[in-house]
């Protein structure tokens, strides 16, 4: 039988630096958040994810996510009370793109992702998080009342 597990002292160390590992990797899962899928007319593939930056909140959308053939393809969030914040194109010049935008401090929460055109003013696609997420604004806000 092998020394080291028939060590009950090894053993227990064993598993206390197993459940110390896992508690680190779950800590770091849980600050970002996923949408479910973009679903839409035009943005209809991909999901968005927020994650901390310092202080800062951002979203970015997934790999798999098609920026829609459309003239002016914009990030929108919706927040908890319904207000819509128009925000940054996805496509830019020289045919890169915004997949990843830093929020604003005005927006306290997010509740939905859209794509919006501000051409044709229309919703391209939306993906909603599972549940709101609450903006470093916003804790900051709560903390200071």
């Amino acid at each position: 039988m092998n020394k080291f597990l028939s060590n009950p002292a090894l053993g227990v160390l064993l598993a206390a630096a197993l459940s110390l590992a896992l508690g680190i990797s779950i800590g770091y899962a849980s600050d970002g958040h996923t949408t479910a899928k973009f679903q839409g007319v035009k943005a209809n593939t991909g999901t968005a994810m927020h994650t901390k930056d310092g202080n800062k909140d951002v979203l970015m959308v997934s790999d798999d996510f098609k920026i829609p053939e459309t003239p002016a393809p914009h990030w929108q969030v919706v927040d908890t009370k319904g207000n819509v914040y128009l925000l940054n194109q996805l496509r830019i010049k020289d045919n890169k793109f915004n997949r990843k935008i830093t929020l604003p401090a005005y927006i306290h929460d997010v509740a939905k992702v859209q794509i919006w055109c501000s051409f044709a003013e229309a919703l391209l696609g939306e993906a909603s998080f599972p549940a709101p997420i609450a903006t470093n604004t916003n804790m900051n806000m709560a903390e200071a009342r």
